[in-house]
């Protein structure tokens, strides 16, 4: 099995909960700013437009041609994506001032510039009120998958573990969008979906580092829980660094030849896993000594047998 951490690590990241919290807490407040001043830079799925679906007759696109040309319509910031085959090419266009009718007229215009050239294999107009549910539905849908997430972990731990599960879940999610933010990344159906990804990825991690923890405060029913929680932490180590790489080459692999289409959503995910990876260490364990988790013994005390027992338990 491969090994890229050693099993004997006895890294003291409780000590560090004092440089990572705060760090946290900074990001995030960053993050609501940043949202403030400058807001989600929302796709055509949540903002309303035009999307077109052609083929070039004649082989691999010119995209770069493309963009030239649909750009001199005048028709507000277009966006010309190539996806699938070389010759496939995504054309959106923000929603044009004028109602129904001003779409059409837009529609019109791409489909003669585009001439004979390119086949048009398909047309859509996302209204605004189709905008303003799909942005609705997403906001539910993150909320109910938090929901569900902090009722099956109240049953199956302690409710601090729940709440604490929830938080890091959270903190992942406003750090992962505050990239987007801050970067004016555009905002749509994949980012939502690689968002919604990111809860199930992120959760895992730290419901394994928890299940570890639980079984230690059965095992050591005395040891302080810093050291309890250092000792969880370690153990799991080797296992979230290799699932955290193996996921992020296989995703940063889509990113770099996935193409176009896919793009938004794996730079998401890369962005996900990253933060994912960093909460489940210092943040979603030492936030259990903040929501004043209890073990059996003295909460500070050292108590040497089961300090002993842990050595012995570490290979």
């Amino acid at each position: 099995m491969l090994r890229l951490i050693p099993d004997d690590t006895k890294i003291p990241f409780m000590r560090w909960r004092t440089v990572t919290f705060p760090i946290s807490v900074c990001l995030l407040v960053l993050t609501v700013m940043a949202w403030g001043a400058l807001g989600i830079n929302y796709g055509i799925d949540f903002t309303g437009g035009n999307l077109i679906e052609v083929r070039h007759k004649g082989g691999p696109a010119d995209l770069s041609e493309l963009r030239k040309m649909i750009g001199g319509l005048e028709l507000g910031e277009a966006q010309v994506q190539g996806f699938g085959q070389g010759d496939d090419v995504m054309i959106r266009l923000p929603e044009q001032p004028g109602g129904d009718a001003a779409q059409q007229v837009a529609l019109n215009k791409v489909k003669d510039k585009l001439g004979d050239a390119y086949e048009i294999r398909r047309t859509e107009v996302v209204g605004p009120s189709v905008s303003a549910d799909l942005r609705r539905d997403g906001a539910i849908a993150v909320a109910v998958s938090l929901g569900l997430v902090l009722i099956y972990l109240w049953f199956r731990f302690e409710w601090q573990f729940a709440i604490g599960a929830v938080l890091t879940t959270a903190h992942d999610i406003v750090l992962t969008m505050g990239v987007i933010i801050i970067f004016q990344l555009q905002f749509d159906l994949q980012s939502l979906a690689a968002v919604l990804t990111i809860v199930g990825y992120s959760l895992n991690d730290t419901v394994v580092v928890y299940d570890r923890i639980r079984e230690s405060l059965r095992k050591y029913k005395k040891m302080p829980l810093p050291d309890l929680i250092d000792l969880s932490i370690n153990q799991t180590l080797s296992r979230t660094i290799c699932t955290a790489l193996t996921t992020f080459m296989a995703v940063l692999a889509l990113f770099v030849f996935g193409g176009e289409a896919l793009r938004g959503f794996n730079f998401t995910m890369l962005v996900g896993i990253v933060i994912g990876t960093y909460s489940s260490i210092v943040v979603s364990a030492p936030m259990l000594i903040f929501l004043k988790l209890r073990t059996g013994g003295s909460p500070e005390g050292v108590a040497k047998s089961d300090a002993a027992a842990a050595a012995k338990a570490r290979p």
